[in-house]
């Protein structure tokens, strides 16, 4: 072969692989775009354990959700809604912190949750095979908790639209056959957009003391008229005959806007009913409005044949609590402030549930406590408060907290006109009062805990075991 034909050889070869190459890269290009634009969609079999775990629970008829999603048909309905929702997590709601600690039944979704969510609401909302979706929860009816065993109705009131915000007390007598173990009592407001918060106690009466006044009126009086609970029994009729107290028992039940009832395992926590009670809802708030509406609130009750071994208590920081607030809760306007509290342990604790308290100024909440080793103990932080959100956060197991431990709480307070929630424009100081009733335009920093003294082994207790 001649020089030249060489060359025109080699440059033939190096043509024909140029053209080959190419021809082979276009083909993969073609493949891999068929491949995306045909890339598997998933279906509601995929959806439905992701909004039954963590939207159907409130989204369903009688809860707090504008919506139903039990079915197929009810989420492909609202598909690009929960789209939408998810992606930019305003729901499911979970304001804390679910990388500072966990709590039980978290309503929080992975990157992964909120990716098979898009791609099947981008998808068309597939249905899939019928026949694998998971049947819908035995979710129970009127109760977040289960099937209650009674079920106590409040009287009915009637919330005036004078756009004025209502306090009342309330009674409710209840009876039953014998002295009963109660392990749980769940509040189920019937009202949920006006009623800002219950704080519900019972009154347990000696079966051998007549107090026949229980049954008469009133059942409601302004809250104004008493503030403690000796003025709240008499006013209500709450006395024996002879003019003395019955048994109280504090904060059996207590409600405030995304809360809900706690059972805890057996032996931990309840209260020992007699043949005549009564619930005493000592304080409960309803938010203005300037339309007539009606409350129609009930009580759940769940009993147990076992004996409460283990009562809880209770305890809060801030506001009406334990501790003094530094510096005073008096936010200036137009500032975004940093106020503490913080409160020694005097015993052995083992911390069962929690619940922040913050009003409209709220922007976050953070709780920790440090050991005498120095040890740091983490409690909660809510990075941003939401006020239509505050949870009862119960821990998986208890969160032991030694003697001598130093539980520390820091609230950030917004009173600025960037802050939706304010109530004023413009902004004004705001401080909590001292004693009486917190309007929703007052302010309040707390921490409610409630705990056992710490025996030997609660640190192994599932408190999540009756889900």
């Amino acid at each position: 072969m001649d020089a030249l034909s060489n060359k025109d050889y080699y440059c033939k070869k190096h043509f024909c692989f140029g053209m080959t190459h190419t021809l082979i890269s276009t083909i993969a290009i073609l493949i891999l775009g068929l491949s995306s634009c045909s890339k598997r969609v998933p279906t509601f079999v995929e959806v439905a354990p992701i909004i039954y775990k963590n939207c159907s629970g409130c989204h369903r008829p009688g809860q707090a959700g504008t919506m139903s999603l039990l079915t197929y048909s009810d989420c492909k309905k609202y598909a690009h809604t929960i789209l939408y929702t998810t992606q930019s997590r305003f729901m499911p709601p979970w304001p804390a912190d679910h990388n500072y600690v966990h709590f039980i039944d978290e309503k929080y979704l992975t990157e992964e949750e909120i990716k098979i969510i898009a791609d099947w609401a981008e998808g068309g909302a597939p249905m899939g095979d019928s026949a694998a979706i998971p049947p819908v929860p035995d979710f129970p009816k009127g109760s977040e908790l289960a099937n209650p065993d009674m079920v106590i109705a409040c009287p009915p009131f009637k919330i005036k639209g004078d756009n004025r915000e209502k306090f009342i007390m309330v009674k409710v007598p209840f009876e039953l056959p014998n002295d009963t173990f109660i392990r749980s009592i769940e509040f189920v407001p019937g009202n949920k957009k006006l009623l800002h918060h219950m704080n519900g106690h019972m009154i347990v009466f000696d079966n051998n003391k007549s107090s026949k006044d229980l049954y008469r009126q009133p059942f409601i009086i302004d809250r104004d008229t008493a503030y403690e609970i000796s003025e709240s029994a008499h006013n209500l009729n709450l006395l024996y005959d002879d003019g003395t107290t019955p048994l109280f028992i504090g904060s059996v039940a207590n409600y405030l806007p995304g809360s809900s009832g706690i059972i805890y395992p057996e032996n931990i926590g309840g209260y020992t009913a007699h043949k005549r009670n009564a619930l005493l809802l000592r304080d409960i708030h309803y938010g203005a409005t300037t339309v007539e509406q009606w409350d129609s609130s009930y009580f759940n009750i769940f009993f147990t044949d076992k004996k409460p071994l283990r009562p809880t208590r209770e305890i809060q920081l801030g506001t009406l609590g334990i501790s003094p607030i530094v510096p005073p809760l008096v936010i200036p306007p137009g500032k975004i402030s940093t106020y503490k509290t913080n409160a020694v342990v005097p015993v052995d604790i083992s911390l069962l549930t929690i619940n922040p308290h913050m009003h409209l100024l709220g922007k976050s909440f953070w709780a920790y406590a440090i050991a005498p080793n120095g040890d740091s103990i983490r409690i909660v932080k809510i990075p941003k408060w939401d006020f239509r959100w505050q949870y009862n956060y119960t821990y998986p197991k208890p969160l032991i907290i030694p003697a001598g431990s130093t539980i520390y709480v820091e609230g950030v307070f917004d009173n600025t006109d960037k802050n939706p929630n304010n109530p004023f424009f413009p902004p004004r100081t705001v401080r909590e009062p001292i004693g009486g009733n917190m309007k929703t335009t007052d302010e309040m920093f707390q921490l409610i805990m409630t705990y056992l003294p710490y025996k030997k082994g609660d640190e192994n207790i599932d408190l999540a075991k009756n889900k």
